[in-house]
């Protein structure tokens, strides 16, 4: 196995016991960016020299006590992430310039646990898509077939955890913008509860649900990487202020017996694609067969979480992005934001505006407080949630990209954590012949629990160490 393939456990393993040094593994993850990135445009801007530097520094850091669990480890971050002395464009030509003036607290806090920033990710422009086709600097696309989408927002950082680019990234989960791609990547989507992780220095989309995420190989990585963003930060007023829990110390079994698994009667009136329900049925009865529990439960106003999600989020949209008013950092609305952008501002204007206020956007907050009580009542007779995390494998690039509301129907299962808050996991559920993801939803703050039962989870995959062949 090359280093780049490694997982974050296993590269640690090898790295304490001196077996491979950080600059093997960093120049290994280089390489394959430098060989695969032509095909994926999975990135946008690499820092060789940065990141070698740093992975000198581990080298010697690791000839001490030292034994952080991030300690040389490589990864890249979503280019809506600031990184100090970096471009961070936003996936738009409105900021193909901008450097970035400081690193945001999730960049801080990964760097200040040892781990090496190699680079940034491809998205879809200020994260407003589901595929990263939106994205200024051409559409980002699948390892697995090249001829589909990575999902998105965060397509580039999916793309290239799933690719071995890296040894995991970070995205951003607005609307399903890590676990959408996670699934149709076959890779791990963690997205935390709001307030859990920092959102300083991420540029803003919707402020009310933004959260910074990671994409990993594995759940238990997964846990490492929460265990070092994770925590109150003075420069986000919406941090919580709870201690952060071990989430890094996973149970090596879990025992399923008084596990109670929820699954919405609304997932049976869906429509989903053959494979999707095929690997979503296999799970259930793998969790019946380990001990657990399936509990029928109802969330009837998810059905309206979508609307109400695409009324609340352009309206964030046109106010955090009213801030680009091609003064203060340069550019021109008129031709360097894109069509996908252009269409959020001018819906959220409109439901802002005077006469449509009460109508659209308090009617939709209504439904985001109806959805929250339903999910409150849902956890009291289950742990967990469980449905599919998209209705369908990745699709061709380009059969949706014109068709918007086909689009905003890929987020249909990942839309109310982000309008509630809560945390939610997608796991691959299968991988051959498209990557198909399982998403685990819990109770506010209760991630230790998630990344336990998706570990479990985790195990039902057959094919869960087959890798794309590029």
């Amino acid at each position: 196995m090359k280093l780049n393939q490694l997982t974050i456990t296993s590269a640690r393993k090898k790295l304490d016991k001196g077996e491979i040094s950080t600059v093997d593994l960093v120049k290994d993850c280089l390489e394959a960016i430098k060989h695969h990135n032509r095909k994926l445009n999975a990135c946008l801007v690499i820092d060789e020299k940065g990141a070698l530097a740093a992975a000198r520094e581990a080298d010697r850091q690791l000839k001490t006590s030292s034994r952080q669990p991030l300690l040389g480890i490589p990864f890249l971050a979503k280019d809506n992430i600031m990184t100090k002395g970096l471009v961070t464009t936003a996936g738009s030509m409105m900021l193909k310039n901008y450097v970035a003036p400081y690193d945001a607290t999730v960049i801080v806090r990964l760097k200040k646990a040892g781990a090496i920033l190699l680079g940034k990710t491809n998205l879809d422009e200020f994260a407003h898509g589901a595929s990263t086709e939106y994205s200024a600097f051409g559409p980002t696309k699948n390892p697995w077939d090249l001829s589909r989408v990575a999902g998105g927002s965060s397509g580039g950082s999916a793309a290239a955890v799933a690719a071995g680019l890296c040894l995991f990234a970070l995205g951003t989960d607005t609307g399903g913008s890590v676990r959408h791609p996670a699934a149709l990547c076959g890779v791990v989507g963690l997205k935390p509860t709001y307030g859990l992780c920092s959102r300083f220095g991420l540029i803003a989309m919707t402020s009310s649900t933004d959260v910074p995420g990671c994409l990993t190989k594995t759940v238990a990585d997964a846990a490492l990487v929460l265990q070092a963003i994770a925590g109150y930060d003075p420069k986000d007023v919406t941090t919580v202020s709870d201690s952060v829990p071990a989430y890094d110390k996973l149970a090596k079994t879990f025992n399923w017996k008084g596990v109670r698994v929820g699954i919405p009667k609304e997932v049976a009136a869906a429509t989903l694609s053959p494979i999707v329900k095929k690997s979503f049925d296999r799970t259930i009865q793998a969790i019946k067969r380990a001990g657990g529990t399936i509990v029928s439960i109802s969330l009837p106003s998810n059905n309206f979480a979508l609307a109400a999600y695409y009324i609340i989020t352009p309206s964030e949209i046109s106010s955090n992005l009213a801030r680009f008013d091609g003064l203060r950092f340069g550019g021109k609305r008129e031709t360097d934001f894109g069509p996908e952008v252009k269409r959020r501002i001018m819906l959220g204007t409109y439901c802002l505006s005077a006469g449509y206020y009460d109508a659209y956007y308090l009617r939709a907050q209504k439904v985001r407080t109806k959805i929250i009580a339903e999910f409150n009542k849902a956890f009291a007779r289950c742990d967990f949630i469980m449905t599919p995390t998209t209705p369908t494998p990745a699709f061709k690039i380009g059969a949706k990209n014109k068709k918007p509301l086909l689009m905003y129907l890929e987020d249909m299962f990942l839309v109310p954590q982000d309008l509630t808050g809560l945390p939610a996991v997608s796991v691959p559920a299968s991988r051959i012949p498209l990557p198909v993801g399982i998403h685990l939803i819990a109770p506010m703050l209760a991630e230790k629990g998630l990344l336990s039962v998706a570990a479990a989870c985790e195990n039902f995959a057959e094919d869960q160490h087959i890798q794309p062949e590029l």
